[in-house]
């Protein structure tokens, strides 16, 4: 998903931006929306958004002085604004999105996918970062990259719980309890971390050794997590699975 947030001083701007982006882009999440820029800074500082909308005519504060308040700026920005010729231009010269109000739907989904590849582009630098530096120490847990349709996150083995195969793409549970849905297939999670001391427990299922909290022998054997969730073993995995236990 984009993590999203959008900041103006209308309500009505809010509701219409919200409706199409349900209706046209739902790779798109709202976290949360701020009526002026004060507020809209204390909304990004919170949620870290990968995209910002933002109106540039705003009382106290207008769009480019928000900006300005967040330096260095870590999100993509889609301007949304009705007027001011001079402000058109300064974006259109930094290469940047912008929407004139009244919004419609069909610029949305332009915006929207310049922003998607910009930053499909900036994760994969992102990628290359990490593994240069888990080359430069060895001797640290390596952080493994989880890229999901529209985001990667950088996670260190231990802070995996278990995950779960959905078709072509597999369900990674955090020990913080964020649950991410990733473009890897349970085959590839199983060939990085068999040796951070992961178990393929079931086909659809690898856990975490270290969170195993019991294993229950109740209707056909399982495991339960620390979590409180129960992961099948499967007749194929039993042998491995109780052999690794021991």
């Amino acid at each position: 998903m984009i993590r999203a947030i959008h900041i103006d001083d209308e309500p009505h701007n809010h509701r219409s931006l919200a409706r199409i982006l349900a209706e046209t882009c739902p790779q798109v999440q709202i976290l949360g929306q701020a009526n002026n820029a004060a507020e809209g800074r204390t909304l990004y500082l919170q949620t870290q958004p990968d995209l910002i909308f933002l109106d540039i005519e705003m009382p106290d504060q207008n769009g480019f002085q928000f900006l300005e308040s967040i330096t260095p700026v870590r999100a993509e920005v889609i301007f949304v604004t009705a007027y001011d010729q001079y402000a058109l231009r300064a974006i259109k010269f930094a290469a940047l999105d912008y929407l004139l109000k009244p919004i419609n739907a069909t610029e949305v989904q332009a915006a929207v996918a310049k922003v998607q590849e910009k930053l499909l582009a900036r994760w994969g630098k992102l990628q290359l970062q990490q593994l240069l530096e888990n080359l430069r120490n060895p001797q640290q847990q390596p952080k493994i990259a989880l890229p999901s349709i529209e985001r990667v996150d950088f996670v260190e083995p231990d802070q995996i719980l278990r995950c779960q195969a959905e078709g072509p793409y597999t369900h990674v549970y955090l020990c913080d309890g964020t649950k991410l849905l990733i473009t890897k297939t349970l085959r590839d999670f199983e060939n990085l971390l068999t040796d951070h001391g992961f178990l393929r427990t079931h086909q659809s299922h690898l856990v975490n050794r270290k969170y195993i909290r019991s294993l229950l022998k109740k209707e056909g054997e399982s495991l339960q997590l620390v979590d409180g969730s129960v992961i099948p073993i499967s007749i194929r995995q039993k042998t491995e699975v109780l052999a690794a236990l021991k």
